[in-house]
């Protein structure tokens, strides 16, 4: 994918978008005319995710934690000295540690709540003034296990916290133009599920069903909310 982006096209910053659900949505983007920036610890991961795309003059790779306020704003600060503007950011970033509250190993524990948790919410702090500008929309990925509960699930329990997150940022953002759009997917095949070992039985999502609805609810018309979407597979009960 290589090609000329227009200086005024929407830009979107993707948290955690070097694989899975966030690349897909950066692909997607890019391909409807959006210029993006996607972030991830791994700089080898993003360097081959852009050479698999081509490295389109559209496409701005920058390594860094969703945990980390210091490189969140750096990440900001950079889509908006390269692209001028940023009219959404995705908050994508996310794992799990596959284990229980009463039986798991804490030593992971506090990785993922500040990356599942305090990452989407220093996300939205580091973006909103440039959001503001452009009335744009700030999109969390949550998941089912943010709406349904599971024993011992401490990782549902940080996406029960990103629901909350959502509806309580809408409450503030909305009256200054700005969308905010809660993405929950059931199980997706991404990933996500490396450290688990296998992959969960069953029929699974793909990261770009995922992204359909991502993309979907950012290409609303201006003045349209989408504000919770909950997309599970076919035959996934809870």
């Amino acid at each position: 994918m290589t090609g000329s982006f227009a200086t005024d096209s929407p830009v979107a910053l993707i948290t955690g978008g070097g694989s899975g659900i966030g690349a897909a949505v950066a692909r997607q983007l890019l391909d409807a005319g959006h210029r993006v920036t996607v972030t991830g610890r791994g700089e080898a991961r993003l360097r081959g995710f852009a050479e698999e795309l081509g490295n389109p003059d559209g496409l701005l790779t920058v390594v860094g934690s969703a945990a980390e306020y210091g490189d969140v704003q750096a990440a900001v600060d950079t889509t908006l000295k390269a692209f001028g503007r940023l009219d959404t950011v995705v908050a994508n970033a996310g794992f799990a540690t596959h284990d229980t509250v009463a039986e798991g190993d804490p030593s992971g524990w506090t990785e993922m709540v500040l990356t599942n948790v305090l990452g989407p919410a220093l996300l939205i702090r580091a973006s909103i003034d440039a959001l503001n500008e452009t009335r744009g929309r700030i999109v969390l990925v949550g998941s089912v296990a943010g709406f349904v509960p599971g024993p011992g699930n401490l990782y549902g329990a940080t996406k029960w916290a990103v629901t909350g997150l959502a509806e309580n940022t809408r409450r503030q953002v909305t009256e200054w133009g700005v969308g905010v759009t809660h993405i929950a997917p059931g199980r997706v095949e991404t990933p996500f599920w490396d450290s688990y070992g296998s992959l969960p039985p069953g029929h699974l999502l793909t990261a770009d069903q995922i992204a359909d609805s991502v993309v979907w609810a950012i290409r609303q018309p201006h003045g349209v909310d989408v504000n919770t979407v909950v997309v599970r597979p076919l035959g996934q009960p809870n």
